[in-house]
């Protein structure tokens, strides 16, 4: 939910991904935690469903299947997928659980994470609020371990972008309490204020931010945080709200559900009620010839962009289908860009 932030590195230096040509790059290594992940995660935002706020605002990306999104959770496991993002927030819960539903048995062969922040209703599937409290933080690592069917979570992360720093530090300490615990393995901020994530980054065991980061938006302040801290990258909109799979046209009406069909201001690339923004496409065809080289889609060369940009990063697609799932992993067969792309996009680009 990036209304409130919103969804590795190799220590070593093998398989970062750090510009070469091709080749699968496998896995990379959440920060300084030594938890392994495949350098691509799946992000669960969208298989949680329709919910919105109290005035009706769509916070979701329309309905879905949740028996294509089990299925589609489990191709990814096949491909070699075993980082999974989601938040109570996703579906007010319905995410976690489809996620739970979906891993069964093989929830010890991948790395779950998961957002604390947003105050819900289940029921009614409502957004009601943020809770940035230490108390309300264990309230909800409660009910999203039991949602999660679970132990523990991997990556525990805060989910409020804009909260105070000396609200933070008193998170950043309940989540140390919570490692020691034995509740969570480590710990992350969702923002996109790379000053925010600093505070989170003096705590022993942070991981990762998860900020906003794809061939359109860079975020170069905060991947020079990520390498001075040794933190994770993780990369929320990574293929831009859909603008990076090609499957969005101009003036392409969406339906009432999806977040995209009445856009909040910080979604930028869509216009209220006439969809995908007309010059934001025109960027994208510009790249096209790039990204899709060696045989890529467009979304395959938009996650290979990120990949080339920095050995801390796992971007986290979003997916609501086994097609989805099995076009999104297919781009770790092919590794990232070159540096000589990664030269020609921002000559494009014009930075």
């Amino acid at each position: 939910m990036e209304t409130t932030g919103n969804s590795g590195s190799s220590e070593n230096g093998e398989n970062s991904g750090s510009g070469e040509s091709g080749g699968n790059i496998a896995q990379r290594t959440l920060g300084r935690s030594g938890i392994q992940v495949s350098a691509l995660g799946f992000g669960c935002w969208a298989i949680g469903g329709e919910w919105t706020r109290p005035d009706g605002m769509p916070l979701g990306w329309g309905k879905v299947d949740d028996d294509e999104s089990v299925r589609a959770v489990r191709r990814a496991l096949d491909l070699g997928v075993t980082f999974f993002d989601t938040a109570d927030a996703y579906g007010t819960g319905h995410s976690e659980r489809v996620l739970a539903r979906a891993l069964g048995k093989r929830r010890a062969d991948v790395v779950v994470a998961t957002k604390w922040g947003n105050l819900i209703d289940e029921e009614r599937r409502l957004a009601l609020g943020s809770d940035d409290s230490p108390a309300y933080a264990r309230r909800a690592l409660t009910a999203s371990l039991r949602r999660l069917d679970t132990d523990h979570v991997d990556l525990y992360q805060l989910h409020i972008s804009e909260a105070a720093p000396d609200r933070a530090a008193q998170l950043r300490d309940a989540c140390e309490e919570f490692v020691r615990e034995g509740l969570i393995r480590a710990y992350a901020w969702s923002t996109d204020d790379p000053e925010r994530a600093a505070v989170f980054a003096q705590g022993p065991h942070c991981a990762a931010v998860q900020h906003r980061l794809n061939v359109l938006q860079d975020a170069p302040e905060m991947l020079a945080l990520c390498e001075e801290s040794e933190l994770a990258s993780i990369n929320r909109s990574p293929l831009a709200m859909g603008l990076l799979t090609g499957k969005r046209a101009a003036g392409q009406s969406l339906e009432a559900g999806d977040i995209r069909s009445a856009p909040p201001a910080w979604l930028v690339g869509f216009s209220q009620g006439g969809g995908a923004d007309p010059e934001w496409l025109r960027r994208v065809d510009a790249l096209r010839s790039v990204l899709t080289s060696n045989g890529r889609t467009l979304a395959q060369g938009a996650l290979a962009w990120l990949w080339a940009r920095s050995p801390r990063t796992v971007p986290i697609p979003g997916f609501r289908s086994v097609a989805q799932a099995e076009e999104n992993a297919g781009a770790l067969a092919q590794g990232p860009l070159t540096a000589g792309q990664l030269t020609e996009i921002d000559g494009i680009l014009g930075r």
